[in-house]
């Protein structure tokens, strides 16, 4: 029994010896005064709830967005960093009037992004199960001409490890199949409305696509049981070539500056709310991080920018065209990771692209539980799709970030009319601020990288064994063929 106490003691010293190989000496204090300094200082909290006061929501291409692009540059300016306005021009949509009725009566609605600029549709309404192929496929011979019927997430009930489609995919597929149009019902309760994007390609749909509630939408399915029903839906929207920026910061390294670490988010909200939770505490977590290191002097071995992307809710729009501009002048090779923010709240340990750096991130994690045992140094690894992340993904860049999470009563307002700024925990989102900084010092520090940039024979396996290949396909961002 003693034998196997002192080999089980030898084995957690080993694991640890291994954890803390890839950490720096002089980190711990970094980390130390990171923690302070955040704890002290910051104005992450204070920042969003002036900047929700002051201009409200931050919808690309309005007057609103370009006050959030400029109230982001003269944060950043004010911390004496680099910073520089990214424009671009994009095609840009916002909504504007909508009725929707069944069987001649009302239901409340909102429209999703890219939908028609005018549609006046009547058509018989068919239930389309979850609105993946295979419910498609079933019902082909049904869906040519009708509005069909989906939820935004999975039917209760459904298969276990089914896996979902984002709207804009189940957009795409009731178009594949001809539908006249769509209408979603939302997933969370009480109400509430979700809007978003139902363009994988960030340009105009064919057909018109709206949202109404899961209450409303559960009680369809009910009636289409016992009778058919006919959908009417008739909408004008505003949809035109549009300028935006994004803001990028920049903190150079002080022995491999050609060597960038990019830390990004979204600062683009939807319309319906001010988006204090998406991403509101992203982005402005990331400006504070900004704040921290310009206030405590810290210049890591390589070079860091921090990104504002403007236009992420209408199809990483901010973000391609970064992207784009990053392999036109050859730049993306510099890029070692790119962290980021969306929605991330109150960390509890890091993730990334694969694992090739995994023992990297857990030393990181392992001082930052030290100085706070809130934080457990979970790891998680994998890729996915559908934020800012994904155009450095797409181009072999590793990507990475924080293991959050939120309550259910505010993901539940997720792109919908009830995110604002009083969901905001600001105890939580200090914490997003202070993990967040320890991870992007240690990566912008370390003395090694593991994880390079993955070859395209290569990233296209590891896109299939993701099963990223189908959703990839309908948004037509699969490039190897078949």
């Amino acid at each position: 029994m003693m034998r196997k106490s002192i080999l089980y003691i030898v084995l957690c010293c080993l694991s640890v010896s291994t954890i803390f190989a890839q950490s720096k000496p002089g980190w711990v204090n970094v980390f130390k005064s990171i923690n302070e300094e955040v704890d002290k200082n910051s104005w992450a909290y204070v920042n969003l709830k002036d900047a929700t006061e002051k201009i409200g929501h931050r919808l690309t291409g309005s007057e609103n967005g370009a006050k959030a692009e400029q109230y982001a540059y003269d944060l950043l300016k004010s911390y004496h960093l680099e910073v520089k306005f990214q424009p671009f021009e994009a095609e840009s949509w916002s909504r504007g009037e909508l009725t929707v009725k069944i069987n001649d009566s009302a239901y409340k609605a909102v429209s999703l992004a890219h939908s028609p600029v005018k549609a006046a549709i009547t058509a018989a309404l068919i239930d389309c199960g979850n609105g993946l192929e295979e419910d498609y496929i079933k019902a082909a011979d049904k869906i040519k001409g009708k509005i069909v019927l989906i939820p935004i997430g999975l039917l209760p009930g459904s298969a276990q490890g089914l896996r979902n489609l984002h709207r804009s995919e189940k957009t795409a597929l009731a178009t594949k199949y001809g539908a006249a149009g769509i209408i979603f019902f939302n997933a969370a309760p009480g109400g509430i409305l979700l809007t978003g994007t139902a363009s994988v390609t960030g340009k105009l749909i064919t057909i018109p696509a709206v949202c109404i509630s899961n209450e409303d939408g559960m009680q369809l399915k009910e009636q289409l049981n016992q009778s058919p029903a006919s959908a009417y839906i008739k909408m004008s929207n505003f949809s035109g070539r549009v300028k935006a920026r994004n803001v990028v910061a920049t903190l150079k390294g002080k022995k491999l500056p050609n060597e960038k670490i990019v830390i990004g988010g979204h600062l683009d909200s939807w319309d319906l709310a001010s988006g204090a939770i998406d991403n509101g505490i992203g982005s402005f977590a990331i400006l504070d991080i900004a704040r921290t290191f310009a206030a405590l002097k810290l210049q890591p071995e390589r070079t860091i920018e921090f990104v504002m992307f403007m236009g992420e809710e209408e199809g990483l729009l901010g973000s391609k065209a970064y992207i784009e501009q990053a392999s036109k002048d050859g730049s993306y090779k510099n890029i070692r990771y790119m962290l980021n923010l969306d929605m991330s709240n109150d960390p509890k340990g890091y993730h990334a692209t694969s694992e090739e750096d995994k023992v990297l991130f857990q030393s990181i994690g392992e001082i930052a539980q030290s100085i706070d045992t809130s934080f457990k140094n979970t790891f998680s690894s994998g890729m996915g799709l559908h934020s800012d992340h994904q155009p450095f993904m797409l181009r072999g860049i590793p990507t990475g970030g924080v293991n959050g999470h939120l309550s259910r009563e505010v993901l539940n307002c997720y792109h919908a009319d009830c995110d604002a700024f009083d969901l905001v925990n600001e105890s939580e989102l200090k914490n997003t601020v202070r993990f967040s900084a320890m991870l992007l010092y240690g990566l912008a520090d370390a003395a090694q990288i593991k994880a390079k940039h993955i070859p395209d024979n290569m990233l296209k396996q590891k896109l299939i064994d993701s099963n990223l290949k189908e959703p990839l396909q309908i948004a037509g961002e699969w490039r190897w063929g078949m």
